[in-house]
């Protein structure tokens, strides 16, 4: 009877798993968030924190999570070619940020590689439009979303997560612009 029991729910088991494997595989085999804000402050205010990758400390919520993080930078001061590589906690992972665009002062484009703790090959994208006196910043991260992702997506809410972290930076880029 145990037996019985046991095998009955084992198979209930491997059916419902099945299930939500080839559930995720019905997922877009891509993905993009994205958050924007009005700034009281000319795009060319705005472009230069963005532009230049050592700006981003006093405004990038990723920077305050890890404060012993190691980070480097090469290349240009800003603009094309200018990358930033770090390696931080669990939290943080490790990765490098590389400007792939910019066009000043309406677009920063990044290419971005997630090393650890999940490896993903992933774009970031800034667009500032001018509003009358104020100027919407749209940030965006965009790119494939492999089998894995789409497994993790039943499970945590991406759009949420990242969404919050660029709601806050962009809160932090408003209160500096705007200071």
């Amino acid at each position: 009877m145990l037996k019985a029991v046991l095998l009955g729910f084992a198979g209930i088991l491997v059916v419902t798993v099945a299930g939500l494997l080839i559930f995720a595989a019905t997922k877009p085999d891509s993905f993009r968030v994205q958050r924007s804000a009005s700034i009281k402050a000319p795009p060319e205010k705005i472009f230069a924190q963005i532009n230049d990758l050592r700006a981003h400390g006093a405004w990038s919520p990723w920077e305050k999570k890890d404060p012993g993080m190691k980070r480097s930078f090469s290349g240009p001061q800003a603009g094309k070619g200018a990358t930033y590589e770090w390696d931080g906690n669990k939290e943080i992972g490790q990765g490098r940020m590389e400007i792939a665009e910019a066009v000043p002062p309406s677009r920063v484009l990044m290419k971005l590689d997630f090393i650890r703790p999940f490896e993903a090959h992933n774009m970031a994208e800034f667009v500032l439009q001018p509003a009358g006196d104020s100027t919407t910043v749209t940030w965006a991260i965009y790119g494939p979303s492999p089998y894995i992702s789409k497994v993790m997506t039943m499970f945590f809410d991406m759009d949420r997560m990242i969404g919050q972290e660029f709601e806050t930076g962009l809160a932090n880029l408003k209160a500096l612009a705007e200071g």
